[in-house]
């Protein structure tokens, strides 16, 4: 039976919360040429490193004492006229504004923040936007050529099955671009992907590896959609310049201002619906009317219309839905039960995404036949099966044991 991205050929599920251990580790995004993925890890006792630390968390650190490290590491930085000290990169989601906001009103900083557009706007998006500036904040929105990003979406999502891959360079991106070119060595982040389940040691250290955004200057050597920049260059027609906003920034720029990425989430205790009920009172962010497609949750990645789109890759590609995700975050932080987020998860997790569907597929230009047959070769046959005509999981959570 094909097992396809390295996964591990026996799906395992948390036994603390609903995550699977085909759940891929975060990569070097503008390196990603479709390879083999690292995935969670798990201890002897089933348990998954996510909900390890989450119990780090809850027992271990002392979260009055990072918060004195947090203020320290401010004092330091903090401007002595009023200028920014600050670069807060975001789209005014909860998290980015729950991040830009206390550091204003607790540690007296004054960030500048920076926006990398989404695909297409939601209506919500938009409105969350507009009001996390008027709280308070300046803001850079830089929109990348409609065009190029277009065509690097649709080869993000035909290569790899992962349409949200130029966004997510992009966003990575802008931010250390910004610190450089504006002399703003200090950048925050929200919380460190390890949270959710990368190397649990990474959640100890308070920066961002530079590999992330930094990287050769030459624009053969990017991976985007995987293609390589060389040619996207002789094949597709693009310049050198259309490809500049994806570019990893000089590791000699990053040394001469000093730039340096820190997690707000190793000296805040983070929880995402904590991020909601915060932002909600303090920036004017607000939840969806109705709830996400693929999930029950109404508060998170809601301003960009391809989301439920890239959740639904994930779902095909590793067997884990938008709900799994929201369930898993939830359970560990004490908002539901295990048995809760299983029966969210089975009610769920496997939706079609339609609402922005059509809109979606007009924006990449491709065909729905066309989406179905690039989503459905993604699928590992050590995950799915199809029976009736329909495909469904081979080893859902739901009958775990059976």
């Amino acid at each position: 039976m094909e097992v396809k991205y390295g996964l591990p050929e026996k799906v395992q599920y948390c036994t603390r919360c609903v995550i699977s251990n085909q759940r891929p580790s975060s990569s070097v995004e503008f390196k990603n040429k479709g390879q083999k993925k690292q995935t969670i890890m798990f201890d002897d006792e089933g348990v998954c490193a996510a909900c390890r630390y989450a119990d780090i968390k809850e027992n271990e650190i002392d979260w009055a004492e990072r918060e004195d490290e947090l203020m320290r590491l401010c004092d330091q930085y903090r401007s002595k006229d009023g200028g920014y000290d600050c670069v807060v990169p975001g789209s005014g989601g909860k998290d980015s504004a729950f991040t830009a906001h206390i550091l204003k009103d607790k540690f007296g900083m004054t960030p500048l923040t920076v926006t990398w557009a989404p695909h297409k706007y939601t209506e919500i998006g938009w409105k969350n936007f507009q009001n996390w500036i008027h709280a308070g904040f300046d803001n850079i929105l830089f929109t990348p050529n409609g065009k190029v990003h277009r065509l690097l979406t649709r080869l993000a999502f035909e290569n790899l099955v992962h349409p949200f891959q130029p966004f997510i360079v992009g966003q990575r991106m802008i931010a250390p671009k910004v610190s450089i070119e504006k002399n703003i060595p200090l950048i925050f982040y929200g919380e460190n992907q390890a949270e959710y389940g990368n190397n649990i040691e990474e959640n100890f250290i308070p920066t961002m590896n530079t590999d992330f955004f930094a990287g050769s200057q030459d624009p053969a050597d990017l991976v985007l959609g995987g293609v390589t920049g060389r040619e996207l260059m002789d094949e597709y027609g693009l310049s050198a310049k259309d490809l500049i906003p994806y570019m990893p920034v000089k590791k000699e720029d990053l040394d001469r201002t000093g730039t340096v990425v820190h997690y707000l989430g190793y000296y805040v205790k983070w929880d995402p619906q904590e991020c909601y009920y915060y932002a909600s009172q303090h920036t004017g962010f607000q939840c969806n009317d109705e709830r996400t497609e693929g999930s029950y949750s109404k508060y998170s990645s809601i301003d960009d219309k391809i989301d439920p789109l890239h959740y639904y890759t994930t779902l095909a590609k590793f067997g884990i839905g938008r709900a799994t995700y929201d369930a898993a975050q939830e359970v560990r932080n004490g908002k539901i039960t295990r048995e809760e987020g299983i029966a969210l998860v089975r009610k769920y997790d496997t939706e079609f995404p339609g609402r922005f569907f059509d809109e979606m597929l007009e924006y990449m230009g491709i065909t729905a036949e066309r989406f179905h047959e690039v989503v459905d070769a993604a699928r590992s046959e050590h995950l799915w099966e199809k029976r009736d005509g329909e495909w469904h999981l081979r080893h859902p959570i739901w009958e775990e044991g059976k």
